[in-house]
C-alpha cells in the first residue's frame, strides 16, 4: 500500500480509519484487523503523512504509534484534539511504557494499545472508539442538555463539572473524581459512564471501604472452583462483572496496600487472574475512582502508593461543596422536594430558604435531602418553617471568621466537630443516626470522630 493516500476501496458508508505507524508489518495488521471489521483504512509512516491525509479526509478513528520518524504520536493527539475534536485517537506504546501511555491520555488520547498489539483488545478498542456518541453541540440558551440536564444549579462551579463530564465521557482514561462526603461523586461517575461509548455495558460501583481484606482479591478478580474451602463453583470478581462497562472504586484510599499492588497491575496490563487459576484473562473496563479524603495526602503519609496514585488520577473531576454554590441552593430544593413529596411539595418558606442559603452544609447535598426529609415530616399546612429545618447555628456561612491566631484547618476542625458533637448529643450518641443526620457514612464519620479526637 503506498504511504500517505487513502486506500481505494469502495467506501459507501464505511467508517474511515486512520492508521499511523512506520512499521510496515504493524500497519498491514492494523489495515487487516480494520478491514475484517467492515471499516476502510487509510495508512501514514509519518507525522507530517497524517497531517496531509487529515486535511483531506475526515475519521471516526486514529490509530497512531508514539515514536514516529519526524516526531510523537503526541503531536498526533494534540493536533486532532485542537481541530478534529470529533475524531477520537488511540496511541500504541511499547510494552510496559507505562508513562507514555499517561502522558498520551492526558493529552486527550482516548485509549491506548501496548506492542505487541493484542487483537481482541484492539477489535474493542476499535467499537468502543465507533460507538461513541457524537457531541451536542451548543444548546439551548442557559438550557444543559446531555449529561448536563442532570446536575442541578447554574453556578459557575457545576457549569464546569458539566463541561468536564462532556469531555471525559469521550474518553477511556482512568478518572480520580474527589470532593467531599455528599457531593455527588457516585453521580458523576455515573454520568460520564452513561454519555459515554460504554452506556450499553454494566456500570459496577463498589465500595472499597466495606469489603472485608481477605476477601478483596476474589471479589475483584474472582476465583476458580476448589481455590479455597467454600469455592464450590468458578465466580468472577468485579472487573469481569463491568467487562465492556465502567468499574467505579468508591473509597479507593481504604485499599490495603497488597491489593493496591495487584490493582495497579491489572489497570496497567489489562488483565487479572481469577484466585486459583494459573493464567491471566483480559479485561476490558475503565476505572473510575473516588474518596472524599485527599489521596495525595495519603500518597504522601505512605497509606497510598504513589504509582497507584498516578495511574488513577490521569484526569481529576474535582466535585465542589455546596457552600461554593450557594446559587444552586435554591434549585435543588425544589427538585429534592419533588423528589421526595411527589408532584405536590410542600412550599418553603422565605425565612426557610434564607436559613437554606446561609447554612454551610458540610455533608453537601445528601445533608440537603436530609434536612428536607425532617422537615417534610415536621411541617404542617403544607409549608415548611425555619423551626421544621433544625439547622444548627453554628454551622451558618456568616460564621466563617477564625479566632484569634486560629488557622483555616484549626477553624474547619473546630466547626466540623461541633458539628459531630451537636448530631451526637441529638441521636443520644447513636452514630448511624448521626451520620444520617450529618449526611455521611456511618464510615466517614467514625474516621471523623477518631481524627477529631471526639469521646462519649
Amino acid at each position: 500500500m503506498s504511504l500517505g493516500k487513502a486506500e481505494r476501496r469502495p467506501r459507501g458508508e464505511l467508517a474511515r480509519v486512520l492508521v499511523v505507524d512506520d512499521e510496515a508489518d504493524i500497519r498491514e495488521l492494523l489495515d487487516l484487523t480494520v478491514a475484517r471489521m467492515g471499516l476502510s483504512a487509510d495508512c501514514a509512516a509519518t507525522v507530517a503523512q497524517a497531517r496531509q491525509l487529515l486535511e483531506q479526509h475526515r475519521y471516526q478513528l486514529c490509530l497512531t504509534d508514539m515514536r514516529l520518524p519526524d516526531g510523537e504520536g503526541l503531536e498526533i493527539v494534540r493536533l486532532i484534539g485542537e481541530r478534529y475534536g470529533e475524531t477520537p485517537v488511540a496511541v500504541i506504546t511499547a510494552f510496559g511504557s507505562a508513562q507514555n501511555a499517561v502522558a498520551a491520555l492526558k493529552a486527550g488520547a482516548f485509549d491506548y494499545l501496548a506492542k505487541p498489539v493484542a487483537l481482541d483488545q484492539l477489535r474493542s478498542l476499535i467499537k468502543s472508539a465507533l460507538s461513541l456518541p457524537t457531541r451536542s453541540g451548543s444548546s439551548e440558551a442557559g438550557q444543559p442538555s446531555g449529561a448536563a440536564a442532570q446536575l442541578i444549579g447554574e453556578s459557575m462551579a457545576i457549569a464546569q463539572v458539566r463541561q468536564m463530564i462532556e469531555k471525559l465521557a469521550r474518553s477511556q482514561a482512568p478518572l480520580y473524581v474527589s470532593g467531599e462526603s455528599g457531593t455527588g461523586k457516585e453521580l458523576a461517575a455515573r454520568l460520564i459512564h452513561d454519555h459515554s461509548a460504554r452506556r450499553t455495558a454494566p456500570f459496577v460501583p463498589v465500595n472499597c471501604g466495606a469489603i472485608p481484606e481477605n476477601l478483596m482479591e476474589s471479589e475483584f478478580f474472582g476465583y476458580r472452583k476448589g481455590a479455597f474451602t467454600g469455592a464450590d463453583s468458578d465466580r468472577a470478581g468485579f472487573f469481569q462483572a463491568a467487562t465492556g462497562g465502567t468499574l467505579f472504586l468508591d473509597e479507593v484510599a481504604d485499599l490495603p496496600l497488597l491489593m493496591q499492588v495487584k490493582l495497579l497491575r491489572a489497570i496497567q496490563e489489562k488483565k487479572v487472574r481469577k484466585v486459583g487459576s494459573t493464567v491471566e484473562e483480559a479485561v476490558d473496563v475503565r476505572i473510575i475512582s473516588a474518596t472524599h479524603r485527599m489521596l495525595k495526602d495519603c500518597v504522601d503519609a505512605g497509606s497510598f502508593r504513589q504509582d497507584l496514585y498516578y495511574r488513577l488520577n490521569v484526569i481529576e473531576l474535582r466535585m465542589p461543596p455546596l457552600r461554593e454554590r450557594q446559587e444552586d441552593v435554591e434549585p435543588l430544593v425544589a427538585a429534592l422536594l419533588v423528589r421526595i413529596c411527589g408532584a405536590q411539595p410542600p412550599r418553603v418558606e422565605a425565612a426557610a430558604m434564607r436559613a437554606l442559603k446561609a447554612y454551610s452544609f458540610p455533608g453537601n447535598v445528601r445533608e440537603l435531602e436530609n434536612v428536607l426529609e425532617r422537615a417534610t415530616a415536621l411541617c404542617s399546612n403544607d409549608t415548611v418553617l425555619i423551626d421544621d429545618l433544625q439547622l444548627a447555628p453554628a454551622m451558618a456561612v456568616s460564621d466563617s471568621v477564625g479566632r484569634d491566631g486560629e488557622t483555616l484547618d484549626d477553624y474547619i476542625n473546630r466547626v466540623e466537630k461541633q458539628a459531630i458533637v451537636e448530631a451526637l448529643t441529638k441521636t443520644d450518641f447513636n452514630r448511624t443516626a448521626a451520620a444520617r443526620l450529618l449526611g455521611v457514612t456511618f464510615r466517614s464519620l467514625r474516621y471523623r470522630i477518631e481524627r477529631l479526637g471526639i469521646e462519649e
